[in-house]
């Protein structure tokens, strides 16, 4: 019997206005793999990452959290008139978790722009994302009853910091830290929510040929350490290709090819997406 899914979604949909983002996306992702979700640029890849984070509430369809429902819409008031996505009626309940519930249910992510706290040290940058699981309450930390666990918390950050080779440069502000490092500090303070899923949007952006290969290993490498299952948006296709089990493709909102990277490479309808013919 196949192992419930990490994270699932049927029919998701995001419409803006008149314009379908994301058209009846329905995907798996399986405990412990790394799925690609690529597509040309405006393919609905970021709009698919919001939809399953709550960044945005889905207009039509469903996300599941290891068989739990997160998000859930469907297109009502002005958007009934409106829609033009798939699966109209199909739908009747609504439920849109905020980011950070999301993120307390064990999903993280990265953005395809890097959001570090860059005044801070990497240090602090890390140990503000433990602060996503503290037990104590406003009252407890505001007259310094939560110690233990702030000491636990800064313990954790280094140790982290020191997985993912960053505890040199510890007490250096983010700003400071060269590009590739910057990226590598984005997904260890990501890793420090303590996910079960981590999404990553374009990790490699920017990078040169071997900071790439290394953004590679570094991703192969915190998906054994940390027991992840990770899906991922890029653009470097010889990444995607080297990493992922399974890749999802999406070309102006809709879903077109789901396979393995051989299948995929060979997939006439990916080869037109991309290339604007067929080859």
């Amino acid at each position: 019997m196949k192992d419930k899914p990490v994270l699932s979604t049927q029919d998701l949909t995001m419409q803006f206005g008149g314009v379908v983002a994301l058209n009846n996306l329905t995907m798996r992702i399986d405990p412990g793999e790394i799925v690609a979700l690529i597509g040309p640029n405006g393919a609905g890849k970021t709009t698919a990452f919001n939809a399953i984070t709550g960044v945005y509430p889905p207009t039509n369809g469903f996300v599941e959290l290891e068989g739990k429902i997160i998000q859930q819409g469907f297109p009502k008031g002005k958007m009934k008139r409106l829609y033009a996505g798939e699966n109209a009626g199909k739908y009747t309940k609504s439920l849109s978790l905020t980011p950070d519930r999301i993120t307390k249910k064990g999903v993280a992510r990265t953005f395809q722009n890097i959001r570090l706290f860059k005044n801070l040290t990497v240090f602090e940058n890390v140990l503000i994302a433990h602060h996503t699981n503290m037990k104590a309450g406003v009252f407890q930390a505001a007259f310094g009853m939560n110690r233990k666990e702030e000491e636990d918390m800064r313990k954790r950050s280094w140790e982290l910091l020191e997985m993912v080779d960053l505890s040199d440069v510890g007490l250096e502000k983010a700003d400071n830290l060269p590009y590739g490092k910057q990226r590598h500090l984005e997904i260890a303070r990501a890793l420090a929510t303590k996910p079960r899923l981590l999404l990553l949007d374009e990790p490699a952006a920017g990078m040169n040929p071997q900071e790439t290969q290394e953004m590679g290993d570094f991703i192969r490498d915190i998906r054994e350490r940390f027991s992840l299952t990770i899906l991922i948006i890029e653009h470097h296709m010889n990444l995607v290709m080297d990493i992922s089990d399974r890749i999802y493709v999406l070309d102006f909102g809709r879903q077109i090819a789901e396979g393995t990277p051989a299948e995929i490479q060979k997939n006439p309808e990916v080869i037109a997406a991309y290339l604007g013919v067929e080859q």
